[in-house]
């Protein structure tokens, strides 16, 4: 969109008040239930659906660049939403390929209804490919889950949870089972969420761990049955395309802001020793300028890829290596960038309370989201060497 405007859906005032809130949610270790509803009110948790359902009518590009604005006030405000952007995003992917398994995702979203990414458990490195969670068919086409979901960002306020099991029963199994299931549809005891989010950072995703006790997804809300293990399938790219780049989006967001506090801080700060501005000092120009260099690379990278998920290129087998290898950059850029942001800023931003402090925590969780940087290596080492020999 050529006339796209930002400010349209994150205008100035509303960032700066999502802004001001941010330290405290981080301070309480609370959810920004205040920047859920005012970016509810704003329409922004419809802004992948398309305009004749009721939404926003944005693409994948357009997103990006608005989770980088939001991330730069308030990185869990941004992480979080970006779980329920997943599925809608996800359901623009299919939708755009002739598959109309989400629409009510797109309907959903515009009715307020918040989604939630239940796909992480512990230990399973097969991620998409595999679950230690168990899918159990019923009579009418549901299925009941039952397993334990981790990182499960928007724990206090998700109204539907989208997740994965696996379906070791059925005549045609084992397949893997793409589902959602409604928090106020379930009885007392299937669906439990632990308070147990207290982390470095990221506080205020609240990505609490979630149980499932025969928690049930009734057959219209069954999204896909495919095959375990890698899979062309349109929904796996879809997660994985949508969920790559935002991801990268909500980190290219953090590099920006931890770039414009070593710039204000080196306009504000004096050297005793010379008089000067430490803006003028040589050693500071040379570190915000390989900031700014690192910087600079990361949201044409992001357009660009974002534009082909839209515009349907076929990148064919390397989509997966472009896709995990955007992540894994603007992951470890905004690591580096806020690494040396905290150096242009000196000894005040090791203080708690100041926001390059925060940022400095928050960055290290895209270490931790897939692809990390040994599947993210694998996937590009395999891409343009093959597989590994047996």
């Amino acid at each position: 969109m050529t006339d796209f405007d930002p400010t349209a859906y994150l205008p100035d005032d509303l960032l700066e008040r999502i802004r001001q809130r941010a330290p405290r949610h981080d301070r309480e270790n609370t959810f920004p239930e205040a920047d859920l509803d005012e970016l509810r009110d704003a329409g922004y948790l419809a802004i992948l659906v398309p305009a004749e359902l009721g939404g926003g009518g944005l693409g994948l590009a357009e997103a990006s660049a608005l989770q980088q604005r939001l991330a730069g006030a308030a990185p869990a405000t941004a992480l979080a939403i970006n779980m329920h952007l997943v599925w809608t995003g996800v359901a623009k992917v299919l939708s755009d390929r002739g598959v109309d398994a989400l629409r009510f995702v797109q309907e959903g979203a515009v009715a307020g209804e918040v989604f939630a990414f239940g796909i992480s458990e512990a230990g399973n490195d097969l991620v998409l490919f595999g679950s230690g969670t168990d899918a159990a068919p019923q009579a009418d086409g549901g299925y009941a889950f039952t397993g334990t979901k981790i990182f499960t960002s928007l724990a206090p306020v998700w109204t539907q949870l989208g997740l994965h099991g696996l379906d070791t029963t059925s005549p045609d199994g084992p397949k893997m089972v793409y589902a959602f299931v409604s928090r106020s549809e379930e009885p007392a005891g299937r669906i439990v969420t632990r308070d147990d989010w207290d982390t470095l950072g990221m506080r205020g995703t609240q990505s609490r761990t979630t149980e499932l006790h025969g928690a049930v997804a009734p057959p219209e809300r069954v999204a896909r049955r495919i095959d375990p293990g890698p899979n062309p399938d349109p929904l796996v790219f879809g997660i994985f395309s949508v969920f790559e780049l935002l991801l990268a989006s909500v980190y290219t967001g953090i590099a920006r802001r931890a770039l414009d506090l070593a710039v204000a801080a080196a306009a504000k700060r004096t050297s005793k020793r010379t008089g000067r501005p430490y803006s003028q000092d040589p050693d500071t120009r040379w570190r915000i300028a390989d900031m700014a260099l690192a910087y600079d690379a990361l949201p044409p990278q992001l357009d660009a890829l974002a534009r082909d998920v839209d515009g349907l290129t076929d990148h064919g087998p390397r989509w997966f290596s472009l896709l995990a290898g955007m992540k894994h950059r603007a992951v470890t850029a905004a690591k580096a960038i806020v690494d040396d942001a905290v150096l242009v800023a000196g000894g005040s931003s090791y203080f708690a309370s100041n926001e390059l402090g925060r940022l400095y925590r928050d960055v290290l969780a895209g270490l931790f989201h897939p692809s990390d940087p040994e599947s993210a290596h694998s996937t590009v080492a395999t891409a343009w060497l093959g597989p590994v020999e047996d």
